[in-house]
């Protein structure tokens, strides 16, 4: 099994375990040379096999094998295609994240780890799944760490799936830490300054390189 199978499985897993997808829902996919692997459509996640994971060629969008591709496929090569530096491309459901960004409220910096380690986060209003146009409209962020899909979900693009992954960990994990002090008051959200001196800390340097190796 080759090393980008690998990994997909063990973060296929990953996302049905913490919750961030519910039956068949939420896709992945990595990049191998100018290939990509994703997600086959309808499956649940940790039901995937090795060899269930599609072959799809990046710049052509042809795809290999008798598999049907997640139906979320142009949206995953549109990421590949504009940012040569995206090994990696996730996207999930994550509860919190879903129901603060359709409430048409952005998720801000509420501690240390979300600013520190996602440097930018980019927002989608509501586009019907699946279709062209919300792969255009994704392609226009994509140098972004976070792209919210309001109503939708939530999109990570990473180095690598590592580090995908832990930018939809620290997504949801600020919203959810949102929805509670909003209960109590409302946040106190961290200044631009704050942000930056959190940033150019090297301790945080060193984890924030660890994520891409």
């Amino acid at each position: 099994m080759s090393k980008v199978i690998e990994e997909l499985n063990k973060y296929a897993h990953k996302l049905v375990d913490q919750g961030l997808v519910v039956g068949a829902g939420g896709n992945l996919s990595m990049r191998d040379g100018g290939y990509m692997y994703i997600s086959p459509s309808g499956f649940d996640l940790k039901e995937i096999e090795p060899h269930q994971w599609v072959k799809v060629d990046i710049t052509t969008g042809e795809i290999e094998g008798n598999l049907r591709p997640s139906s979320e496929v142009l949206m995953h090569l549109e990421c590949f295609r504009k940012n040569e530096e995206i090994q990696a491309v996730l996207h999930a459901h994550p509860t919190y994240s879903v129901g603060v960004s359709s409430a048409g409220k952005d998720i801000p910096p509420l501690f240390p780890d979300f600013p520190a380690m996602v440097k930018s986060v980019g927002y989608i209003d509501y586009v019907i799944p699946t279709t062209n146009l919300l792969a255009e409209k994704v392609a226009e962020l994509v140098d972004n760490d976070v792209i919210i899909m309001r109503n939708h979900g939530v999109l990570t693009l990473g180095k690598t799936m590592k580090e995908a992954y832990f930018f939809m960990q620290l997504t949801e994990e600020s919203a959810k830490v949102y929805t509670i002090s909003s209960i109590f008051g409302g946040p106190r959200v961290l200044t631009e300054q704050e942000c930056e001196d959190l940033r150019n800390l090297s301790a945080e340097r060193y984890r924030s390189k660890l994520l891409k190796e």
